[in-house]
């Protein structure tokens, strides 16, 4: 995919889940206010604090498709790590808030939760539905683009689906009489949503660091090489992951009678190969040794 039509993407379903999150903030809000459900007006001011997370990372693919310049002659897509390393860390936070605030309901008895109205529950199932949708659709795109940022706003939305979860159940949970079930569930979810968020975290900082690429891109990228039949081995081949990209450098043996413009031919016709089957690549190196020789 084209580095515009990756950006034009993620910023629509960015945009998308702006929406979407105003529009389900202010239906759980008054949903919770007139059932008189403290656990859903939570969940809303919640919701509403997932604006902020969208606008990241809008932010962050915005910088990340910023063109090379004098200053990063390597382009800026490490800036789309540093938005998914911001999300993980609020989505940690969220996760461990819920928790702690499920630890003292525990700690109180459960008797923090009066029985709340029923639009509370139909509220709660709303956000559910929806939030679980938009982390399909969000996670759909982030796999497409290779976007880390979006990724960390899939799981985002997932947390809120949980979160959700967890407010019908202890909405329920009073009506019936078992307001102990909301804190409980809290705990649980707060376990779900900080391991997300650390595996985000470490996927990101792994990416910033000059990680090689897997053994199965890598075996993957030798194939594509030697299918030329020009090229007589492969005596080096190395990659660098730079943000959701990543760099590769080769030397390849050729017969050692051709000529400098036969050469760096095949060179050019290497290097093309390689771009056309990874979109993620950011650019390929292509050094021609002669086949005479060992590196």
């Amino acid at each position: 995919m084209k580095q515009r039509t990756r950006e034009q993407v993620a910023m629509h379903v960015s945009l998308v889940t702006l929406i979407q999150n105003v529009a389900l903030s202010v239906f759980k809000l008054a949903a919770g206010l007139l059932s008189h459900s403290g656990a859903m007006v939570s969940d809303a001011v919640h919701s509403a604090s997932d604006v902020m997370t969208t606008f990241v990372v809008m932010a962050g693919v915005k910088l990340a498709n910023k063109a090379s310049d004098k200053e990063h002659p390597y382009g800026h897509e490490r800036l789309e790590c540093v938005a998914a390393i911001l999300l993980s860390v609020l989505l940690g936070l969220t996760g461990l808030g819920i928790g702690w605030a499920g630890v003292e309901k525990i700690r109180a008895g459960g008797s923090a939760l009066a029985a709340p109205g029923g639009l509370a529950l139909v509220a709660a199932v709303v956000s559910i539905v929806v939030k679980e949708v938009m982390y399909w659709y969000t996670r759909a795109a982030a796999r497409e683009t290779g976007s880390g940022a979006l990724m960390a706003d899939a799981w985002h939305h997932r947390s809120d689906a949980l979160s959700s979860v967890g407010s019908f159940i202890g909405i329920l949970g009073a009506r019936i009489g078992l307001p102990i079930l909301d804190p409980v569930a809290s705990v649980v979810i707060c376990v779900f949503i900080v391991k997300a968020a650390v595996d985000i975290f470490r996927d990101a900082v792994s990416k910033m660091t000059d990680r090689s690429c897997d053994d199965a891109t890598v075996q993957a990228l030798r194939d594509i090489v030697l299918a030329d039949e020009q090229v007589l081995r492969i005596d080096r081949l190395s990659t660098r992951i730079f943000g959701d990209k990543f760099y590769v450098e080769l030397e390849i043996a050729t017969d050692a009678d051709l000529s400098l413009a036969q050469a760096h031919e095949i060179a050019e016709h290497v290097h093309d190969a390689v771009e056309r089957a990874f979109a993620q690549v950011k650019h390929c190196m292509v050094h021609v040794n002669p086949a005479e020789e060992q590196p």
